[in-house]
């Protein structure tokens, strides 16, 4: 039978070869290396200091974390799993992919809430920002080595750039949403009160819009976690290269305590992020509070009562 292939043929694999090992890479290659620098001293910061901490001290002072966040049921959870992890000799190995994902995570924050806002202030630029959006999140994983490899290299800062890609879409998507929803009366509220755009954004909307904000951080979290994994193949290193060492040797146990590692650390961040998206920490009296303090002291007017004929 007949199929459109027998009258046209399109090589998309040429043209993209051509459009990246051809251009992109003799021309850009030098601009975007350049931009693996503030992913680098971030990098190595986070590093230096994981690795300078003693084990007991950074166990003590997240499980403190996880217990004032979760809970005690959590903190419990916190401080046996990193017991684990350390008996079962991964301890370094977790720094470093708790380092590439702290990393990874910050970046997604500077860039993606306020891409979020811009998109929920413009539907314009919403309009342009969603496709790309769902290219980002679609595309399988792996995909994005190839080009970051030969745009940037391998390594650990290529590695969480890759994973700065493929985790920044939900951050961005619902700091979008947070925004959009918050009651039209409380901003037309604030607008009364005199509120300026950075008052109405900082004070109103923003707190109004946390929660959900919360949530897409949650989310990018762990695609970040996911992702770090991955990366391990470019040679960023962490539980990844452990998983990954395991399989190419065809040791079970090893890839099985690098699997283990890396469930247990999910797990940890996962609970904690939760506890912070529920908690609500109390704040500085702002436009909101006041807000709501005036509407709330607002009483209605009791009528007078007639006088009583003498």
């Amino acid at each position: 039978m007949l199929s459109p292939s027998d009258f046209l043929s399109i090589p998309l694999d040429d043209w993209v070869n051509s459009l990246v090992r051809d251009w992109l890479v003799p021309n850009f290659r030098p601009f975007f290396r350049s931009l693996q620098w503030p992913v680098t001293q971030v990098l190595k910061s986070l590093t230096g200091f994981l690795g300078a901490t003693p084990m007991v001290v950074f166990t003590a002072v997240l499980s403190l974390v996880a217990w004032r966040t979760a809970g005690k049921g959590v903190a419990l959870f916190t401080l046996l799993a990193l017991c684990f992890i350390d008996a079962i000799g991964l301890w370094p190995e977790t720094m470093t992919t708790l380092a590439m994902v702290v990393t990874a995570v910050f970046f997604c924050i500077v860039i993606g809430i306020p891409l979020g806002v811009l998109a929920s202030r413009s539907d314009v630029f919403r309009a342009i920002l969603r496709p790309i959006l769902d290219i980002m999140q679609t595309i399988p994983s792996f995909v994005y080595l190839v080009p970051i490899v030969m745009l940037f290299g391998v390594g650990m800062a290529p590695g969480i750039i890759a994973t700065i890609i493929f985790a920044l879409p939900p951050i961005i998507r619902l700091t979008d949403l947070g925004i959009r929803d918050v009651r039209n009366d409380l901003t037309e509220a604030a607008v009364s009160f005199g509120a300026t755009p950075w008052q109405m954004l900082m004070e109103v909307q923003f707190p109004l819009a946390l929660r959900t904000v919360m949530a897409g951080l949650n989310q990018t979290l762990m695609l970040a976690l996911s992702m770090v994994v991955i990366t391990a193949m470019i040679g960023a290193g962490g539980l990844g290269l452990t998983v990954f060492t395991g399989l190419g040797r065809l040791d079970v146990g090893g890839a099985t305590a690098g699997g283990v590692g890396i469930v247990l650390l999910a797990i940890i961040l996962d609970r904690i992020s939760q506890a912070l998206t529920e908690k609500r920490s109390v704040q500085s009296p702002s436009l909101l509070q006041t807000m709501r303090g005036f509407f709330a002291t607002r009483r209605p007017v009791p009528l007078e009562e007639p006088e009583r004929a003498g």
